[in-house]
């Protein structure tokens, strides 16, 4: 069945809520967990890798600006551009993982994605706050990277054939 640009419209929307969603379950969840300042679990990044796996990569980037853009909406400047910096960073790092003849796992896919999501955040954090403050924090953040890209890489193969039954994939 041929997919019209309403239909992908559509379903981005769809996508888009969906990260929307996960994103407000991860707020509740991630104090509960103890973790430390400013490590999230990503559970939005599902969303992403969803449309960078089984969509393409327009769609995945109109996913990522978007959350940027809601992070701008609802917690101001700076969380935006930490939001898009680590969501571009992260979608460039899978893009050219994906290019590869040998197609990566989703561990190897989703750990990359979210260590280069924190390295593109502390990036934009050395620019907006001083490099030695954004530095000193980076082992935390790319410790925490690994485990969280572990958890959403799981959480996606788990996931992913209902996603795929669910949002009408076909081809």
């Amino acid at each position: 069945m041929k997919r019209t640009n309403a239909y992908h419209v559509a379903l981005t929307g769809m996508l888009f809520a969906l990260a929307l969603v996960l994103s407000v379950l991860e707020s509740w969840i991630t104090p509960l967990l103890g973790l430390a300042p400013g490590v999230k679990i990503g559970l939005a990044n599902i969303v992403v890798m969803y449309a960078l796996l089984c969509m393409n990569r327009r769609q995945a980037l109109v996913l990522v600006v978007l959350k940027a853009g809601f992070a701008l909406l609802t917690r101001g400047a700076v969380a935006a551009l930490l939001s898009g910096c680590g969501g571009l960073v992260s979608m460039g790092v899978m893009c050219l993982l994906l290019l590869g003849k040998q197609r990566p796992t989703l561990f190897i896919l989703s750990a990359a994605g979210a260590i280069a999501h924190n390295v593109g955040q502390l990036c934009m954090a050395a620019v907006l706050l001083g490099s030695g403050l954004a530095l000193s924090y980076a082992p935390v953040l790319l410790v925490s990277g690994l485990v969280v890209g572990w958890l959403t890489g799981t959480l996606l193969r788990a996931l992913l054939p209902s996603m795929q039954k669910a949002l009408w994939k076909d081809q």
